[in-house]
């Protein structure tokens, strides 16, 4: 999957319309509390602004009502933290994205300065492509560039409509983007062996169609958090009051069967770290293959850590979506950061690691590991859709190398 580079293209005193994902966690009053994602933009808009284009931004954040501005949701937090990672200040023009106070700031805005509209999901024309919506969107650029990959698998009018109201303009990728595309993509049409996949999280549904693709591609899936517990249900195991997924049981039965007629070998967790509920105070005990009632598996216990572990230090290739266990509670954490210590092992010995977004990626920068990977992606669901082979529309529309 090869994509028209922003980097190929000439900016110079042009407006760039720049999709971003700024879609970050902010605490009750405001404030960003993860601004990994502002961060992983950077280079692109510090390669547009050296290069003397004009940068506007463009990004959702939250899931508001889509009836008009609200506080809670508005990006201005962003465009400040974005102003002190630049250095320089970032314009931040209206409440609405599309009113004549942000197309006057646009036709305002000089070469090397830079603007972030405000949140794109105040119009419920962005969530559902409104051509309308696009067209205003379209008329503020002369580039269009994408370097949102968290969004990409969304027809949503930034990612889709607006580049196809821009008619004949370039239609980029971002170097965020480009990265995605390397490890998300390319890693799976040409990966070096033993390839080897870490699914864990909480649902089993989640992850259904990942498993089958990577079940024809991989030579081995090791499978840990709250999924595998309909997994091992399946295979007779005694889960106590573990999440049990029943309506899952017979799509989990089919994936069993389907990985005895493919190459690649599933494996599930042989013991596990249990309490009687999700806190850091409650009792533990590990048990082997069955749990006793009133216990619930919430993570991988010391012999699944090394089985797993011994498999991850012979691998050329991984790639790990889905903590294996409840890593947020400190006594559950220990197997979700075995896996990360055996992976960053892996890594430094020459093997590609790709971590697929969301709570893995919480979950290494909370460990303070993110850096000893090859690549930690910024987009979980999107991430999960190109693992299973998905649409990605927001990928599709960019212009070819």
């Amino acid at each position: 999957m090869s994509k028209l580079s922003i980097e190929k293209v000439d900016v110079a005193g042009r407006r760039v319309l720049t999709r971003v994902d700024f879609n970050v966690p902010l605490d009750a009053q405001g404030r960003i509390t993860d601004d990994r994602r502002i961060r992983e933009s950077l280079p692109t808009i510090q390669s547009i602004l050296k290069r003397r284009g004009r940068v506007i931004l463009m990004s959702h954040l939250g899931r508001p009502a889509e009836r008009g501005f609200e506080a809670k949701y508005s990006l201005r937090p962003a465009a400040e933290a974005l102003g002190n990672l630049l250095g320089r200040p970032v314009e931040f023009p209206s409440s609405d994205c599309t009113d004549a106070a942000s197309a006057a700031a646009v036709s305002r805005l000089g070469a090397g300065e830079v603007l972030l509209l405000e949140n794109l999901r105040f119009h419920a024309g962005e969530t559902e492509n409104d051509p309308a919506f696009a067209k205003k969107l379209a008329a503020y650029g002369e580039v269009y560039c994408n370097d949102a990959f968290g969004t990409a698998h969304r027809a949503h009018a930034s990612m889709v409509g607006v580049p196809r109201a821009m008619g004949a303009a370039p239609r980029a990728a971002g170097l965020l983007m480009l990265a995605e595309i390397k490890y998300l993509s390319d890693v799976l049409e040409d990966p070096q062996r033993p390839f080897i996949a870490v699914l864990g999280g909480a649902k089993v549904s989640d992850k259904l169609g990942a498993i089958r693709r990577l079940l024809d591609i991989v030579d081995e899936v090791l499978v840990g958090g709250a999924m595998a517990y309909t997994f091992l249900s399946v295979l007779g195991r005694r889960m106590g009051k573990s999440r049990v997924e029943a309506d899952c049981l017979d799509d989990a039965k089919q994936i069993i069967e389907l990985a005895a007629s493919k190459k690649a070998d599933l494996f599930f967790p042989n013991d596990h770290v249990c309490g009687k509920e999700i806190a850091p105070s409650t009792p533990i005990k590990t048990f082997e293959d069955h749990i006793e009632e009133g216990w619930m598996g919430l993570d991988i216990g010391p012999q699944t850590q090394h089985r797993y572990a011994a498999r991850l230090a012979r691998a050329r290739t991984i790639i790990w979506n889905g903590p294996v266990g409840v890593f947020e509670v400190g006594p559950f954490s220990v197997g979700t950061k075995a896996i990360a210590q055996a992976i960053a092992d892996a890594t430094s010995k020459g093997a590609t690691s790709v971590i697929g977004g969301g709570d893995s990626a919480a979950a290494v920068e909370a460990l303070g590991m993110a850096k000893q990977f090859s690549h930690v992606s910024t987009g979980g669901g999107a991430s999960l859709t190109l693992l299973e082979g998905g649409p990605m529309p927001g990928l599709d529309i960019l212009s070819d190398a």
